[in-house]
């Protein structure tokens, strides 16, 4: 629960954002002419994958509220990859018991935008932002962790 300030009164609540995601696709050349599959196609497996995991899989402090999956897949060209990449944009209405439960979300490397739905006013302690840069730490911790290990094989 986060402290929220109401002229001098201090209550407890929820917060409630809207995050997007985009889920990268690359396509996958097949052998000969035949098995591969459109880098569309890839994105949205990809999607449909991580949102069966964020749908089954519980977390903590946090409620998933509605998926909206209607937004367009969209194509781009990877100037690191030189070839194009399908992104699959998802944007998920999210309940969290404070600001450090929704850092996971926005540690991804699919995070694009969030917006805060409520509260319109949040007030944190000293010691509320300490919590705050450590779980970012932590999660910044654990990304360069997955990242080294992905490089290193």
């Amino acid at each position: 629960m986060t402290n929220i300030q109401n002229g001098e009164n201090i209550i407890l609540k929820d917060i409630k954002v809207k995050v997007r995601l985009d889920f990268k696709g690359l396509g996958k050349s097949g052998k000969f002419l035949f098995g591969g599959k459109p880098i569309e196609r890839a994105a949205e497996e990809t999607r449909d994958q991580q949102i069966a995991i964020l749908k089954n899989v519980p977390i903590q402090g946090v409620h998933i509220e509605d998926i909206d999956m209607s937004i367009e897949v969209y194509t781009v060209y990877d100037e690191v990859l030189n070839n194009e990449a399908a992104y699959a944009p998802v944007e998920l209405l999210i309940s969290a018991d404070s600001l450090e439960d929704i850092i996971g979300f926005i540690t991804r490397d699919e995070f694009r935008t969030i917006e805060i739905i409520e509260p319109s006013l949040i007030k944190l302690t000293q010691t509320d932002l300490k919590r705050l840069f450590f779980k970012i730490n932590e999660e910044m911790t654990k990304y360069k962790l997955a990242l080294e290990r992905k490089y290193n094989r």
